[in-house]
């Protein structure tokens, strides 16, 4: 089974790619990647990373993908980015959850799931998260984890129990406390932020976060264009051996949505008003 998944897009207000690859060590690939670019304006961008066995987790990030594309793309307008994403998201894990139901050899499948939803003009980005796919935001050549890893390891560090030094190389990293298709009603994280020119948004699964550094996430994705900085990514983490299959997804944001042009039009005026800045 595989997804329709679109490896690059562009418009006027930003540049899209997505890349999957099996890695150094496996013979299939149970990561998925898809997009759906609505307009000029509004683009879904979605990594998942199936869990479950090779057949299982094949299975459940292509559902995953499909099922949150056509469900944000079956979805009224009128809802807005950030509901129509949460609940394609909902709808892609009964998706999956009734599969394993009705399938008694994949009743143990399970997936990752990062979805985000930009609308570009009015300059904000909507993600729904679950699992240890991450979502980073680079701005300035600064580079930010946005999303938490629902992992038992993760919970540790964020505890203070572990530090994230040990937990980089500690041999249940993998170990996953929330995904997709497991329970009827997924644990979903919602992350709202709003976008600058040339932001840079990277979403990537396991396979590529866990052999580069944060900072060398943030170089290789200066490359001219977003397809070519997929590629670079994919490549050094290949280049370093990773275990695992590696998915990297990056958008880039060219223009500067109206939301914005208005708060930053309204710093400047009150700011004129208060006689700040002379």
């Amino acid at each position: 089974m595989a997804a329709e998944c679109a490896a690059a897009a562009e418009g006027p207000l930003f540049d899209l790619a997505l890349e999957t690859n099996a890695g150094t060590s496996r013979e299939g690939n149970e990561d998925c990647r898809g997009s759906f670019v609505e307009n000029e304006r509004t683009a879904l961008f979605v990594v998942a990373d199936g869990v479950g066995g090779y057949e299982g987790g094949e299975i459940a990030s292509a559902i995953a993908v499909e099922a949150t594309l056509k469900s944000f793309r079956e979805s009224p307008a009128a809802w807005g980015s950030a509901k129509r994403l949460y609940r394609a998201v909902q709808y892609a894990n009964i998706e999956i959850h009734n599969k394993a139901l009705i399938v008694p050899e994949l009743r143990r499948m399970a997936t990752t799931c990062t979805a985000v939803a930009v609308a570009a003009d009015e300059g904000m980005l909507y993600a729904s998260h679950v699992g240890d796919c991450r979502l980073y935001l680079i701005r300035d050549r600064q580079i930010e984890q946005l999303s938490r890893d629902h992992t038992v390891i993760g919970e540790r560090v964020r505890m203070g129990l572990l530090s994230a030094e040990r937990a980089r190389n500690h041999p249940d990293r993998s170990a996953l406390s929330r995904c997709l298709g497991q329970d009827l009603i997924a644990s979903i994280d919602q992350i709202t932020i709003p976008l600058r020119r040339d932001d840079r948004i990277v979403i990537c699964s396991d396979g590529l976060w866990s052999v580069l550094e944060e900072g060398e996430i943030e170089r290789h994705s200066r490359a001219a264009d977003a397809a070519e900085a997929c590629r670079r990514l994919i490549a050094e983490a290949n280049g370093r051996g990773t275990p695992d299959n590696l998915t990297v997804g990056i958008f880039r944001m060219h223009g500067e949505g109206a939301t914005a042009a208005q708060r930053r039009g309204w710093r400047q005026r009150l700011s004129a008003m208060l006689g700040l800045g002379r």
